[in-house]
């Protein structure tokens, strides 16, 4: 590299500005992931029976529990985000594709092969989506990014959820139509072109963030010894529960509340509304933990004490619906409120928004905590993997639970006890959060600058 680097023209300077990084891999996620929660929010898949799709789920999140963190952790830092991306977008398309041969076929073997497949690439999307997210911003605007990513993502599953309610709004089949899987599938195969523009890092205009990708291009032993060293923290340790809890409820939520409470235009439009009520969850939580009048701690502090107080009134509430979900039940009444009807349909929407905007404010809050813990990409890298990995694990046990047809009462409790469980036992991180990031790696980097510096000093 020379010493003297030539000046960037504008488009360059836009292209290489963290924040269009952020949007553009927020945007992606629009229209794979955010397509894919739209599908996912109809209940079943927008099918009758639950249970293949429900299957799918399950294989979905063992394969991203068994490759996020020691397999497309270190993947990454070799490769990069834009290969990354490339290697795991395709596969959403590939599951919408695999439910439209169902509608015809009812080949559940298929659905399930690529439910595992997209596990893989959704672990291969979602480390580089953290890792950008949390890195790429100054640490005073973590919530801000965090914010933004997912109220542009939810986004995406609230406007699918609306276009499945138009293309079924007459349907009285129960299950959505061909056109839904194929618009789907359209929208999920762009996104997936678009990550051909994630920048490489070593361009991306954030301070410190050049030296820190110079330095973390290690080997697999050390790729190895960061990793150890990383899940070993204490703090980590403490924060596994709330990764873990973090998709325990979707089966819950999605099969058991929406998908065997309401008729299929009613569970249509209220996926839409649980994704954008995603959206102000999300931007609520990310103003809260960007308040510049509190130290970062009190932040963290102000961001627990909301999952609680929101999380048992709302936990309490569901405590509500199910017992008269479970009466309606025992008299053979499923899948037959229309959201015309407004005594029956008010309540139980209200609850469903209020789960969708629950998971974005403790999805917000663990990807603070991760940001929280370090500035360091390949670090972050880890974490996310980490992340990823017992959320899913969580995921395909619950997802498996619904499967085999447990009550709702007995998933409704399991979520919730996890939910209040994990937020105790992640009190000692919050209460160490510090005010700013100084990471091990970083301060060997640090280290080693001087000493080369000093060596390059002539001797008095």
């Amino acid at each position: 590299m020379s010493a003297v680097e030539p000046p960037q023209s504008m488009p360059r300077r836009v292209y290489t500005n963290s924040w269009f990084q952020i949007l553009l891999i927020s945007f992606i996620c629009f229209c794979c992931p955010g397509m894919y929660n739209a599908l996912s929010g109809l209940g079943g898949s927008g099918q009758v029976d639950p249970t293949v799709a429900a299957n799918a789920t399950v294989a979905l999140l063992a394969a991203t529990a068994g490759t996020a963190l020691f397999v497309v952790g270190p993947i990454f830092e070799r490769v990069g985000p834009r290969i990354c991306l490339l290697i795991g977008g395709w596969t959403y398309a590939l599951y919408s594709g695999s439910l439209l041969n169902f509608n015809h076929t009812k080949n559940g073997s298929f659905v399930i092969a690529s439910g595992a497949l997209l596990g893989i690439g959704a672990s291969f999307l979602w480390v580089t989506q953290g890792a950008i997210m949390t890195t790429y911003v100054p640490e005073a605007q973590k919530g801000r990014a965090i914010a933004v990513f997912w109220i542009i993502f939810n986004l995406g599953g609230g406007v699918g959820s609306l276009a499945s309610f138009g293309l079924n709004f007459h349907s009285k089949t129960g299950t959505v139509s061909d056109s839904t899987y194929i618009a789907l599938l359209v929208i999920m195969l762009f996104g997936w072109i678009l990550g051909v523009l994630i920048c490489n890092p070593l361009s991306v205009r954030v301070k410190g963030l050049r030296k820190i990708a110079d330095e973390e291009k290690h080997n697999w032993r050390q790729t190895a010894r960061l990793a150890v060293s990383t899940m070993s923290d204490w703090r980590v340790i403490c924060m596994i529960p709330l990764f873990f809890s973090a998709n325990v409820f979707y089966s819950y939520q999605q099969n058991d509340v929406n998908g065997l409470t309401f008729n299929i235009r009613t569970r249509s439009l209220n996926g839409s509304l649980y994704w954008i009520a995603q959206m102000l969850g999300g931007l609520i939580m990310g103003c809260l933990l960007d308040m510049p009048w509190l130290t970062r701690r009190w932040r963290a502090v102000a961001g627990w004490i909301t999952l609680f107080v929101t999380g048992m009134a709302i936990w309490g509430g569901g405590y509500a619906f199910q017992l008269w979900a479970d009466r309606r039940l025992a008299h053979g009444l499923k899948q037959d409120i229309d959201y015309t009807n407004g005594r029956l349909s008010a309540g139980p929407m209200i609850l469903y928004i209020c789960y969708g905007a629950y998971d974005a404010l403790w999805q917000s809050f663990c990807y603070w905590l991760i940001g929280a813990q370090s500035n360091n990409p390949a670090r972050t890298a880890i974490l996310v993997g980490a992340y990823k990995t017992f959320q899913a694990t969580g995921g395909a046990m619950a997802w498996r639970i619904n499967a085999l047809h447990k009550k709702p009462m007995t998933q409704f409790a399991m979520d919730w006890g996890l939910c209040i469980g994990s937020l105790m036992v992640v009190i000692p991180t919050v209460w160490a959060i510090t005010s700013t990031n100084v990471t091990e790696e970083e301060t060997v980097a640090d280290v080693e600058e001087k000493e080369e510096a000093d060596v390059k000093q002539p001797l008095p």
